[in-house]
């Protein structure tokens, strides 16, 4: 599918070159410098930070991901063949399921054995549609294997028990034992790794509405029966804040963090002023643009905080932040169904992605995981799909123009830029980030999120020496481009060959409202 959707677009991908040279010739307003430092590296931008997120939701899992015996959508043992082969090439390292709100009332002996003897639910969370339970542990564990990723499960802490989580810990691990004979007799021998888990999901909320001490408690209670096999590990991450709850991460790391690997962080963009989500995802104007693009930013903020908190009690980081829910939030699409979070995905979301993900790296000796929320069909989602069509979404390709990040080295990048600003929204024009791959290649990613003026930038490398630069730009005529069933390459990654290094500074002019990520060789 992937292949085809490129073959299909060559002339396309002709047509955004085009689009995008015009800009470099606008080079209105203050020039950008920076210095990227690839003389002192920092820390590693690990892999997990590029994390999906499904739950069962909407569509997220039945229709995005799961078909079961539908034979007019080609699937493999029930997964679409489509989206999997879109999230294998885009590297997904690991899958964080199966919710959510839903994980808080997830009980998981309803997802094993035949089919059709498994109970059917209200899915009391999203919509109240049922849930039949036919993407269980075993499903979840053969996406895992055709996508290429590793498990990240939510605990039931809201309404489960110690014991139950720590049965499904064993179903899902052990080699020898009861729970072992059933799981193989449901079809699965060996053991399966389990790297992480989610000692619940919610606990502030829809997990319980517990008060952080009481949280701590369960938190250091139920982690004390997650015992995996003898030579293997699994990482605890706890239930972690609000935004900017730090009066919850300052409990839970001093009453429990020595028996976490981690803890969580969940913030979402949610502009237009408040709950609900009412700003729609496309149609909307430069207003709308600035704070959404101004909300994203605050991650920085809320990362800076936490951090600074997790290090009264956690001076050499062992424990790792996992912003692990994380994306836009915007009115629901008209017509979709009430609360199924199906929202149509802009070039506006591939700014945040591109913002978000430069945060990361400036965070990256205590943020070792995040999952943007989510995968499939859901919120800021990767892959849109309907019947058989599926669409990817202009954050899908940010992710696709980052996947040098994956496990390299973040090399520090200063930079001074200056501010774009509308109404009461201001904030730097240009974002960035830059790392060095294990092969040794130096990839630079800077965002113009002017969606007006295009931006010089002059970058010094410093211990760097290389001589060319090329890669790939994102961008489109329009703030809300986007990409539909019909027109699937409205926006979409064009060649960039504009970049020049001369005398160890790299040259480049971004187009307004852009992402570009180079190569220097």
């Amino acid at each position: 599918m992937i292949t085809s959707l490129r073959t299909a677009a060559a002339s396309l991908l002709l047509a955004a070159t085009a689009l995008a040279t015009p800009a470099l010739a606008d080079t209105g307003g203050t020039p950008t410098t920076a210095t990227l430092h690839a003389d002192t590296p920092g820390p590693t931008y690990d892999a997990r930070i590029f994390t999906q997120f499904a739950e069962h939701l909407g569509n997220g899992i039945y229709g995005g991901l799961w078909v079961g015996n539908d034979k007019s959508i080609p699937n493999t043992n029930g997964f679409r063949n489509d989206v999997v082969a879109a999230l294998r090439e885009l590297k997904v390292p690991v899958i964080r399921w199966p919710g959510g709100c839903f994980a808080d009332e997830y009980h998981w002996r309803e997802g094993i054995g035949p089919q059709g003897k498994r109970p059917v639910k209200i899915n009391t969370n999203w919509g109240g549609v049922t849930e039949p339970n036919a993407v269980g542990t075993h499903e979840y564990f053969e996406l895992l294997r055709q996508v290429g990723a590793q498990a990240y499960i939510s605990g039931n802490v809201g309404n489960g028990t110690a014991r139950e989580m720590a049965e499904w810990v064993e179903y899902i691990t052990s080699p020898a034992g009861s729970l072992a004979d059933e799981r193989a007799r449901n079809g699965h021998k060996e053991p399966w790794a389990l790297p992480l888990l989610g000692i619940g999901n919610e606990l502030w909320g829809c997990g319980g509405n517990m008060r952080p001490e009481y949280a701590a408690d369960e938190t250091r209670r139920f982690g004390t029966f997650i015992k995996a096999p003898e030579g293997t590990r699994v990482l605890k991450i706890a239930s972690g804040a609000n935004a900017g709850d730090y009066t919850w991460t300052d409990t839970i790391m001093r009453l429990a963090g020595d028996q976490l690997d981690g803890l969580s962080l969940h913030y979402y963009t949610v502009p237009g002023g408040g709950w609900p989500p009412r700003v729609p995802a496309v149609g909307f104007d430069e207003h709308s643009w600035a704070e959404t693009l101004a909300g994203a930013r605050r991650m920085d903020e809320l990362i800076t905080r936490h951090s600074a908190v997790m290090d009264k009690y956690d001076p050499a980081k062992r424990v790792f932040l996992a912003v692990d829910e994380w994306g836009t939030w915007y009115a629901q699409d008209p017509g979709s169904h009430p609360g199924f979070l199906r929202q149509q995905n802009s070039l506006r979301d591939a700014l945040v992605a591109s913002t978000t993900l430069d945060i990361f790296a400036r965070h990256a000796d205590r943020v070792r995981l995040s999952a943007i929320a989510q995968m499939v069909n859901v919120l800021q989602a990767m892959v849109l799909t309907e019947g058989r069509k599926m669409v990817l979404t202009p954050t899908y390709h940010v992710f696709m123009m980052y996947r040098p990040w994956q496990d390299a080295t973040v090399l520090p990048i200063d930079i001074v830029t200056p501010w774009y600003a509308k109404d009461e929204f201001t904030m730097p024009a240009v974002s960035g980030s830059a790392v060095r791959d294990k092969a040794g290649a130096v990839h630079v990613a800077l965002s113009n999120r002017d969606p007006n003026q295009a931006n010089t930038v002059t970058v010094k490398l410093a211990g760097l020496a290389a001589t060319s630069a090329s890669g790939q730009v994102l961008t489109a005529a329009a703030m809300d481009a986007h990409n539909t069933f019909a027109a699937p390459d409205a926006v979409r990654p064009a060649p960039f060959n504009a970049a020049t290094i001369q005398n160890g500074v790299l040259n480049v002019t971004l187009p307004p409202k852009s992402v570009v990520v180079l190569d220097l060789r």
